[in-house]
Formats: C-alpha cells, sequence, structure tokens
C-alpha cells in the first residue's frame, strides 16, 4: 500500500481511470515481413507482353488464313500454279503454330502467377487489378504475416495491426489472402496483407504484427503507461481510498499493440493509476528501506 496527500498526488501528475471491462478480440503475436515486390512486376509484364504476342497471333492467322483461302480458289480455277497454294498452306501452318505457343505462354504465366502468389494475387496479376497496380506503384506494400507454430485463427483475419519501427505508430493491414509459402524461420500458417506505402515500412523490414484469432473475451483495457515492472512481474496501482493505491499483480498475455494490453485479473470497474504509476512504485521501495533502517 501506498499513501499519497491529494497535494502530492496533483504534484506528481497522477491520473486514474475508472475502467470498466469490456469484449476484446483475442489476438496473437506474429512475424510480419515486408515483401519484395519485383518479381509481381515482372509476372505483370510478361503477361502483359504474352497477351500482346497473343493478340498479333490471332491478327496474322487470320490475314495468312484468308490469303490461303484466295490463293486455293485461284489455284482451282487454274489462274495461279499449285505452288503458290502450297506457299500459302505453310504460310498459315506456321502462323497456327505461332497461335499455338502464345496461348501455351498465356497459360503457363497465369499457372505461374497462381502457383507463386496464390489465387487472389495471381488472378490479379493477370488481369492487372488495381490492387496489382497499387502495389506495383509503392501505393501499397506487401506484407507477409507467419503465425506461431501451431497457432490457428478462425476464419480469415480480416485485419491486423502492426507498428511502424520509424516512428512510434500502429499500423493498419488488411488481409489479401492465405500466403503460398511460410516464412523459413517461423514454420507457422502464413498470410498476404497489405499496408499503406507511406506507413514508414520499406520492403526488407520486418516488424511485429497482431492477428486477430476469431475469438473474443472479457477484459479491461490497460495502456503501457499504467503498468510498472518489478521483481519479474507487471503490477498496476489501484487506488482503494482518496489517498491510498495498492500494487495489483497482472498478467500481459494479450497484447493489443506493442504499447497495450487487455487485462482479464482486474476486477471491472477498478480505479487505476494511468499516470504516475512508477513514481509510487518508488515510494512504495523508499517506504520499505526506511521500514528496513528502522528495524
Amino acid at each position: 500500500m501506498v499513501k499519497l496527500t491529494p497535494s502530492q498526488q496533483t504534484q506528481i501528475g497522477l491520473e486514474t481511470a475508472l475502467l470498466e471491462a469490456a469484449p476484446h478480440p483475442e489476438q496473437f503475436r506474429a512475424y510480419g515481413a515486408v515483401l519484395d515486390i519485383s518479381r509481381i512486376t515482372e509476372l505483370t509484364n510478361n503477361y502483359a507482353n504474352a497477351q500482346a504476342q497473343l493478340q498479333t497471333a490471332q491478327a496474322k492467322l487470320e490475314v495468312a488464313r484468308s490469303a490461303y483461302d484466295r490463293t486455293k480458289n485461284l489455284v482451282d480455277s487454274a489462274a495461279l500454279p499449285k505452288k503458290e497454294a502450297e506457299t500459302a498452306e505453310g504460310t498459315l501452318r506456321v502462323d497456327k503454330a505461332a497461335l499455338a505457343g502464345a496461348e501455351s505462354q498465356l497459360r503457363t504465366l497465369t499457372a505461374t502467377a497462381q502457383q507463386e502468389w496464390g489465387p487472389v494475387i495471381g488472378r490479379g496479376i493477370v488481369e492487372r487489378s488495381p490492387a496489382v497496380v497499387k502495389l506495383i506503384e509503392r501505393d501499397q506494400l506487401l506484407v507477409q504475416v507467419t503465425l506461431p507454430p501451431g497457432v490457428t485463427v478462425t476464419g480469415t483475419p480480416g485485419t491486423a495491426l502492426a507498428q511502424a519501427p520509424t516512428r512510434n505508430a500502429n499500423i493498419d493491414l488488411q488481409y489479401i489472402s492465405p500466403a503460398t509459402r511460410t516464412d523459413p524461420r517461423i514454420q507457422g500458417l502464413s498470410y498476404f496483407f497489405s499496408v499503406p506505402g507511406d506507413s514508414g515500412l520499406l520492403p526488407g523490414m520486418n516488424t511485429t504484427v497482431y492477428v486477430p484469432s476469431g475469438n473474443t473475451y472479457e477484459g479491461v483495457f490497460i495502456e503501457d503507461t499504467a503498468i510498472v515492472r518489478w521483481q519479474g512481474r507487471s503490477w498496476v496501482y489501484l487506488r482503494v481510498s482518496p489517498d491510498s493505491f495498492r500494487r495489483h499483480p497482472i498478467s500481459m498475455d494479450q497484447p493489443v499493440s506493442d504499447d497495450d494490453y487487455v487485462v482479464r485479473d482486474i476486477p471491472s470497474g477498478s480505479e487505476i493509476v494511468m499516470r504516475g504509476a512508477q513514481v509510487l512504485l518508488s515510494e512504495e521501495a523508499k517506504s520499505e528501506l526506511r521500514g528496513g533502517d528502522d528495524d
């Protein structure tokens, strides 16, 4: 127990808040890696080139087929020698083969895009969707989020939360699809998310990501400023009277972000010290030292 007069509380800038328990989404701490999407750019350009080659092959085949039909009619009427029809037929066969090759190339690129990036991003590469264009133009970045081994989520994550390494801010990640490969360092289930290009993240960066599990639980939302660490545990201070505060142990196994937590072992409606908890811990330690000296 720590006691401070109202004037002492004002002097240290102590602030408290009455906090009620409420339903919160359960979250898992996961590993995020911002990917280099040069391969997506390459596949998108290759597919566009293959489409152009297919259209060219189709046009050439139509011209060759018309030329062959005209030549064959003239040969049949003895207006041209037979070798002219043979030449036109050869050109037609070559253009048919070119068309088949262009179609095969397009199918191969479609399959490659889906194998490497999954059906959602793969289809976006083929269709040059706005989402893929935003990735190519760096309006959005692609983040691969990998859960710890053995951890699963219910349904699709929808959104997730990360923190930019370059600034103290939370970043919203938007779910895209399951990933086609896991991170070899983590070996857990993996997903693709997008994040704004101006978020502070850059390709090659790693970040901690909080992914909703799909479940909810009752708890009190606590900011990091209310938490003190002592003797290997985490604590908050509860007001028990106008001038008295009691240190209360908490579990921090449910992070909301790198700075915030939802705590299940605090009674709902408790008045918690939000600012000044560290000063209370110092005062408590001083009181114990003074007690030891008296003994």
